[in-house]
């Protein structure tokens, strides 16, 4: 038992000097470590000491530079400023004293206009006595010797005007015309168009005069469903192998002859027949028409039209004027138009597009009331046309006054195209209206004894009373019938107005 009791107390024991190395151990270990930790901070410390003082004098280094340069701007600045103060202070001593010189100049000037104003004051009352003076010794009033002077001044200057009028008229003509001619020479030269011109005829031949029969039918039922259903009145007389249609409206007029070709050529004519003919013949002049308005706009070089106004144009495929197709004229205006803008300096595009639809309202001018230029300016306006087209369309004929160059270039390419030789033809009885209108206009003038066209109507020659018409009244008068023939006939080119002045004194001896 004691045994086992001194084991135990020797095992307690054992174990507690083991927790006493080992806690001795341990502190040794704690010891060592903090110091270690101690020395470390320590060196830490040293080093942070040691790069503040560094950033400190570098902080110090970098504040003297900014301060040194800090005070060599604002010396810099300082020179500069008292610079620009000393120009100031200069220029307001020469302001001053440019100041002080206009003070004088005004005083001075005020003095001189005293002076002056003494002097006209002295002048108009020595102005008054000198004009009494003269109208106590001429007898005449101021009012009465400038009215007088007035007539004799116009008397001596109105001859030498009409001189200087007729020598620059014979210089602008000289070099005007001359230059005009090369430039519309030049134009007709390169416009590349036919001379025969296209006319629609209105005369449908027929195998044989028995077809004339069955055109009229029945008592007369077929023709009057021809006639119904085209609206074109067909005159059927003693013409051989032929029978007539007449209508205002040329499209109509086409699709009655395309129809009546169509009947005649298939034999069954009947009402039915003629209806299920004359509709599928507008379905082909409609087709006609918008392939015809397509060509022309590409002929003519015009792109962008509105598809109404093609349709317009192929229209005038079916129009004839003096005998000259109406499309087959604007395309050639059109082009002549190109040209003299390119040779003038003007717009070739838009002169080449007013002279494509200078003559568009001929489409319609039959159902639409007033003047065709005006119908087709209207038109060209409603579909988005520029101004300087749709002024020029309106101004061909002077319905409107020109406000471009083009217009005139338009205006005078529509002349050339007309009057060019192998262009227009002209019926007799409408060619001898017109020469008796030419002559009526030229008598209804004052002075006129008698008056002649000649050459076919291009000229026009007025014998006026010596009289009563002097030199210089009858160039005014040549002047005058031009600007009337021109404002109420209508006539292909130009008429030529010459007035004649014979003065013959008759005596007889006896």
């Amino acid at each position: 038992m004691p045994d086992v009791l001194f084991a135990t107390v020797g095992a307690v024991l054992g174990l507690g000097v083991g927790f006493v190395a080992a806690f001795v151990l341990l502190r040794q270990r704690e010891a060592r470590e903090t110091s270690a930790a101690q020395t470390a901070a320590a060196n830490i410390m040293s080093e942070a000491e040691s790069k503040a003082r560094e950033m400190v004098v570098a902080a110090k280094d970098d504040a003297l530079e900014i301060k040194d340069e800090a005070e060599r701007e604002a010396k810099r600045k300082r020179r500069e400023f008292d610079q620009e103060l000393e120009r100031l202070e200069t220029r307001r001593e020469k302001l001053d004293r440019r100041f002080d010189q206009a003070e004088n100049r005004a005083r001075n000037l005020d003095a001189r206009e005293r002076k002056l104003d003494a002097q006209q004051q002295r002048a108009d009352q020595a102005e008054a006595e000198l004009v009494a003076e003269l109208e106590r010794v001429a007898g005449m009033t101021r009012e009465d010797a400038h009215e007088e002077l007035l007539v004799q001044v116009a008397d001596e200057y109105r001859a030498d005007a009409a001189r200087l009028i007729r020598e620059i008229e014979m210089e602008a003509r000289d070099t005007g015309e001359q230059k005009a001619r090369e430039i519309v020479v030049s134009c007709i030269q390169r416009c590349a168009t036919d001379v025969v011109s296209d006319i629609v005829s209105t005369a449908v031949p027929l195998p044989s005069d028995e077809m004339k029969g069955r055109i009229i039918g029945r008592q007369g039922r077929n023709i009057r469903a021809f006639e119904q259903a085209t609206g074109v009145d067909v005159v059927v007389d003693d013409t051989p192998e032929a029978v007539l249609l007449s209508c205002f409206d040329p499209v109509r007029r086409e699709v009655g002859r395309r129809s009546l070709l169509a009947l005649v050529e298939d034999g069954r004519i009947h009402p039915a027949r003629i209806e299920q003919v004359v509709e599928r013949t507008r379905s082909e002049v409609d087709l006609l028409i918008r392939e015809a308005g397509k060509s022309a706009a590409f002929d003519a070089g015009v792109h962008g039209l509105h598809q109404e106004l093609t349709d317009l144009l192929g229209r005038l495929k079916f129009r004839t004027s003096y005998g000259q197709n109406v499309l087959a004229h604007s395309v050639e205006t059109s082009r002549l138009a190109a040209m003299l803008a390119a040779e003038t300096g003007g717009d070739v595009d838009a002169a080449r597009a007013a002279g494509l639809l200078h003559d568009i309202g001929k489409a319609v001018s039959h159902e639409v009331e007033g003047p065709h230029a005006q119908i087709g300016a209207d038109i060209a306006h409603r579909y988005g046309v520029p101004d300087r087209v749709v002024n020029a369309i309106a101004s061909h004929h002077h319905e409107s006054e020109p406000e471009t160059l083009e217009a005139l270039l338009v205006e005078t390419a529509d002349a050339i195209s007309g009057s060019r030789p192998g262009a227009r033809r002209e019926s007799l009885e409408l060619y001898i209206k017109r020469i008796k209108a030419l002559e009526n206009v030229a008598n209804a003038f004052e002075g006129v004894q008698e008056s002649y066209a000649i050459q076919a109507g291009r000229e026009i020659r007025i014998v006026v009373r010596p009289d009563d018409v002097d030199d210089l009244a009858a160039a005014e008068l040549s002047r005058d019938i031009a600007r009337k023939v021109e404002e109420t006939l209508e006539y292909p080119g130009q008429i030529k107005v010459t007035v004649i002045r014979e003065m013959r004194a008759v005596e007889f001896a006896k």
